[in-house]
């Protein structure tokens, strides 16, 4: 592992984010209400992007007995529905002219076989394809603003099995295990090749990724024996939320770049330089997976070139 210069890296040293515009995936519970709540102690706009309003809204009350003055806005937002993500989009745009930091950060993990709205595999139609939707509708707004940085959640089992592209959505033989480790190897392969069409369009925005080890989340409601062990070796929400906030806000941070906690396993620890595998290397499958998700989703990317490549 190569470890980022925030080794010990405390994320309360930072400064304020004030009219800065964050939107968080998935901010009612786990890691998302994690992310959200420190930027509202940071004073910045929080756009809480949750499946449920009212849970939403339990979050946010949640937020404010700690930061009375906090700026948040609650939207419905069902990345297992396309339609929802254009809706939400549309809200989005109505409300900002420009957003700062974009977490994708939602997800579901080790489901039941289950299809999405559109017809797509639940984890990989909620974990990749909506925020590749989500994404790539929200690109100007995003890169209008010079400093502004997207951080895609993925997890260490991005390395469980390779991405099969001629078995995306098929049930026969389906494991939910390796199903979930393919949206999360797609999520990398997508933050990495994101930064190098950013790259290209000369955008001073930057794409990164990040994953919490292994952190106490109800996303290991479907997980049987991990969730029993959740209380005994996990580590709390608030400490899995570090390595993405760190790709968000550090100064040391480039484009491309991968981060997790630095202990034994990346399991849990400060924010570092985390591994990449192989597979999440591979540029040709990175484009072959864009393709095939412009044509799922029928989302295709259009990148402004910013002030800076003027």
């Amino acid at each position: 592992m190569n470890y980022a210069a925030g080794t010990q890296w405390s994320a309360a040293a930072m400064a304020d984010y004030a009219g800065k515009n964050i939107l968080v995936t998935g901010s009612n519970s786990g890691l998302g209400y994690e992310i959200a709540k420190f930027f509202a102690g940071k004073k910045a706009n929080v756009i809480m992007a949750c499946r449920s309003f009212s849970k939403g809204q339990q979050a946010a009350k949640s937020i404010r007995s700690y930061y009375h003055d906090a700026c948040i806005n609650i939207m419905e937002l069902n990345l297992a529905s396309l339609e929802s993500v254009r809706c939400f989009v549309q809200g989005v745009r109505s409300m900002y002219t420009r957003l700062d930091l974009l977490f994708n950060n939602a997800g579901v993990m080790a489901t039941p076989y289950t299809r999405t709205k559109d017809g797509f595999e639940l984890q990989f139609g909620t974990n990749h394809l909506g925020h590749f939707a989500l994404t790539g509708l929200l690109l100007e707004l995003i890169c209008s603003n010079l400093d502004s940085r997207i951080v895609t959640m993925s997890s260490a089992m991005n390395t469980l099995c390779p991405l099969k592209f001629d078995s995306l959505n098929k049930r026969t033989n389906y494991n939910k295990w390796l199903a979930y480790g393919q949206s999360k190897l797609a999520n990398l392969l997508f933050a990495f090749e994101l930064q190098r069409r950013l790259s290209r369009a000369l955008s001073s925005t930057i794409s990164i990724a990040a994953h919490p080890g292994w952190a106490k989340t109800n996303l290991q409601r479907h997980t049987g024996f991990f969730g029993y062990l959740n209380p005994y070796l996990a580590q709390s929400g608030a400490q899995g939320a570090l390595p993405a906030l760190f790709a968000a806000t550090s100064s040391n941070v480039k484009g491309g770049e991968f981060y997790g906690p630095d202990g034994f396993m990346e399991m849990r620890g400060s924010p570092a330089r985390a591994m990449v595998g192989e597979r999440a290397r591979n540029c040709e499958d990175a484009q072959k997976l864009w393709q095939i998700s412009e044509e799922m989703t029928g989302v295709c990317y259009s990148f402004p070139m910013n002030r800076l490549a003027a």
